[in-house]
């Protein structure tokens, strides 16, 4: 049977770097000094330096209050911002002449939704044929972008010629509210914007997708939830994420993950940065050497976490690494977690 391959993977930003002004809005949010120090405390070791945003800053677009802002005025400004920004990750591919060729497009986001929308800019910017077959992943939270390789790897193995386009456009930092709630403000210190577009075909280059596995922890659902509410949509990202995904990596779950090969056949581990700590506990349950999170470690300070789009944005910086055959041959799983809790898991290796 075909085997699925990521043949290359664009990644972009907006230009505003919003993460020390957000920690400076936070700041000063908070009207009790023991909440003011812890969540300075925590945002020094948070591990990010720079996350970006389509918005100007804070202050330009929620006019001091983001509270005042409804959820209509966020969805006019993801139409406005959205498209644009997938528009530029797929010129990064150069599809160049082949554009016209790619015959499926899987469009991905769980911070906006607008009808028509990103995958038709991506139709009329890039060259994509109008008769593509379009299928839209929305509202799963940070795992959609390994959902989306898997259904992309479906496509390929039942059919072997087909070129699949998939782009993952997330607009956290339209959905900022002001609380005083620490919990609620040191999850917003985490998200910012990005998106990142991958070619996926039966073409051996780059990294082939071997098998995936989803992993539902028990009893668990109200650690992160995502909801639409009438000043944005409302997150919760519980502090007690970190230590129930570290229990829930059992021995057992890591053989289901694994397709029954032990740890040490991992090479190289692909892992959602959802945080400092979310890091921390897998490397903790895995038993891993600090080095072995490094690409993960980059995208969370280099651009904190950008939900669905953020695990494409590790595979990309080891694809990266691969240029001159670092990696060739070495086998990899690649994790991301979301609501539920759940943690949606790819093993694949590089060629």
């Amino acid at each position: 049977m075909t085997t699925a391959y990521i043949n290359k993977v664009s990644t972009v930003v907006p230009e505003h770097d919003i993460h020390d002004a957000f920690v400076e809005f936070a700041d000063n949010s908070f009207s009790v000094r023991r909440k003011q120090l812890l969540f300075r405390r925590m945002a020094e070791r948070s591990q990010i330096s720079h996350r970006y945003s389509g918005i100007d800053s804070v202050a330009s677009f929620y006019g001091g209050n983001p509270n005042s802002v409804n959820t209509e005025t966020r969805m006019i400004e993801f139409e406005r911002t959205a498209p644009a920004l997938a528009v530029r990750a797929v010129d990064g591919l150069e599809l160049g002449d082949r554009a016209g060729e790619i015959t499926h497009l899987i469009v991905i986001s769980c911070t906006g939704f607008v009808s028509p929308g990103i995958d038709f800019e991506i139709i009329k910017k890039c060259g994509i044929n109008p008769s593509v077959e379009r299928t839209q992943i929305g509202f799963m939270g940070c795992f959609a972008g390994i959902n989306g390789l898997k259904l992309a790897h479906h496509i390929v193995r039942s059919e072997p010629d087909a070129r699949v386009l998939v782009v993952s456009t997330e607009l956290c930092s339209l959905h900022l509210q002001q609380s005083e709630e620490l919990e609620t403000m040191l999850s917003f210190l985490v998200f910012g914007d990005g998106c990142a577009a991958v070619l996926v075909t039966g073409e051996p280059e780059g990294l082939a997708l071997d098998s995936f596995k989803a992993l539902m922890v028990p009893d668990s659902p109200e650690l992160i939830t995502w909801r639409i509410g009438d000043i944005g949509f409302d997150m919760v990202l519980s502090g007690k994420v970190p230590g129930t995904l570290s229990r829930a990596l059992t021995d057992e779950n890591v053989k289901l993950i694994l397709s029954g090969a032990d740890k040490s056949e991992i090479d190289l581990w692909a892992v959602h940065p959802g945080g400092r700590s979310i890091l921390d506990a897998v490397e903790g349950a895995l038993e891993l050497a600090p080095d072995d999170l490094s690409a993960s470690r980059k995208v969370l300070n280099d651009y904190g976490n950008m939900s669905s789009a953020t695990v494409l944005f590790v595979l990309a910086e080891m694809m990266e690494q691969n240029k001159n055959g670092e990696h060739s041959g070495k086998a990899g799983c690649a994790m991301a977690f979301g609501p539920g809790l759940t943690a949606e898991t790819m093993l694949f290796h590089a060629v």
